[in-house]
């Protein structure tokens, strides 16, 4: 099938503008610590069940020493750095300039992409690249709360315009670790690696901190675990798998630029939930990020 990496990362980009409706909705009941933890564990055993469905065999028992080195440190990037940031960075600076800054992955993803694999982009893939950069930047900073929510914590926005940038650069490097580590292997079974290490990472950070009561008490709140139970089948069983079959297909650095996409998928979401009002500059990287994209469809 022409263009599957393409559209696996458009799929990608949309499951992750829906699940973190989910997500959010479950952290501000539980914290977004044990969520984050939950949706790892929930995922698991799905995908566990998805790859015996689809391969005969639940766990990456055929993985060689390659892959497990690569997909592992990859899942602790990803899973483990770059979310922990990026949660700390919503709290410190909310999610609107964190998301901002967010929108740099892809220039991570192709800087790591050049350097550990050797990856170049033609000229119209790095204008398509930086189209739907600039785009998604523009759409993010018109967005404006419309109800009267919580304002987080701005007091260190140093700190946290760095943690989100640690975001970027743990989701641009997980990317480009995994993409080491896939090579002809599948890309379920890759993702359960991956998750399997950010799980235990995270898993080892609630002992380390004792915070497993958290954990507990989102477990025995049925909305939160609903919510987090929707949230994982959309966002890291979903999204995650499609996320890895578009860099095994197409160059990360343009993966990761459809995948960027996210912030302009989600506004129309927020819209209709009576979140956020959408102005001009958000039109206009909507249709900036969206030729970016044609470009990279070219």
């Amino acid at each position: 099938m022409q263009r599957v990496g393409e559209l696996a990362a458009l799929g990608a980009a949309t499951c992750w503008a829906v699940s973190p409706l989910a997500f959010g909705a479950a952290g501000r009941r539980a914290g977004s610590l044990p969520v984050n933890l939950l949706r790892l564990w929930f995922a698991l055993p799905l995908l566990t069940l998805l790859c015996w469905a689809t391969r005969g065999q639940p766990l990456p028992l055929d993985a060689g020493s390659h892959e497990w080195l690569w997909l592992g440190v990859s899942g602790l990037v990803g899973f483990a750095f770059g979310d922990l940031c990026l949660f700390r960075a919503y709290v410190l600076v909310g999610p609107r300039r964190a998301t901002v800054v967010m929108s740099t992955a892809p220039v991570w993803t192709a800087l790591g992409a050049w350097l550990l694999g050797g990856e170049r982009l033609t000229a119209l893939e790095t204008a398509g690249m930086l189209a739907v950069v600039f785009g998604v930047g523009l759409a993010v900073l018109d967005r404006q709360p419309r109800t009267a929510l919580p304002a987080p914590v701005a007091d260190r926005p140093a700190t946290g315009l760095l943690l989100a940038l640690g975001g970027a650069i743990g989701q641009a490097g997980g990317l480009v670790l995994a993409k080491r580590g896939l090579a002809a292997y599948p890309f379920l079974p890759a993702t359960q690696i991956r998750l399997l290490a950010g799980a235990l990472a995270f898993a080892l950070l609630f002992t380390v901190t004792r915070q497993w009561g958290r954990v507990v008490a989102a477990l025995r709140d049925r909305r939160v675990l609903g919510l987090s139970i929707v949230g994982t089948v959309i966002g890291p069983v979903t999204g995650v798998s499609l996320s890895l079959l578009a860099v095994q297909e197409i160059p990360a650095g343009v993966a990761a630029s459809l995948m960027a996409t996210t912030p302009v998928l989600i506004l129309p979401l927020v819209a209709l939930l009576g979140q956020e009002r959408i102005g001009w500059r958000a039109v206009a990287g909507a249709l900036l990020a969206v030729a970016g994209t044609v470009g990279l469809f070219s």
